[in-house]
C-alpha cells in the first residue's frame, strides 16, 4: 500500500473528526441549555459528521434560551 495514500486518509479522518466534534459540541450545548432532550439524545448517539447538529442549529437559531433558574 502506498504510504502517501495512507497519510492522506489519516489526515482526512482527523479533519472530519475535528469538524464533527466542534459542531456536535455546539449542538449538544445548545440543546441541553434549552432542555430539548430528544435532540440531545439524537446528536449524542448518531454520528453524522456534523450534519445533524448543523441542522439543529439552523432550525432553532431564533429560539429564545430558557431562563436561568
Amino acid at each position: 500500500m502506498d504510504d502517501s495514500l495512507s497519510l492522506g486518509w489519516a489526515i482526512a479522518i482527523v479533519v472530519v473528526a475535528l469538524w464533527d466534534i466542534t459542531w456536535k459540541g455546539i449542538g449538544l450545548w445548545r440543546s441541553a441549555r434549552r432542555y430539548q432532550t430528544g435532540w440531545f439524545i439524537a446528536m449524542l448517539i448518531l454520528n453524522t459528521a456534523g450534519l445533524l447538529p448543523i441542522l439543529y442549529l439552523i432550525l432553532h437559531r431564533n429560539d429564545k434560551p430558557e431562563p436561568e433558574l
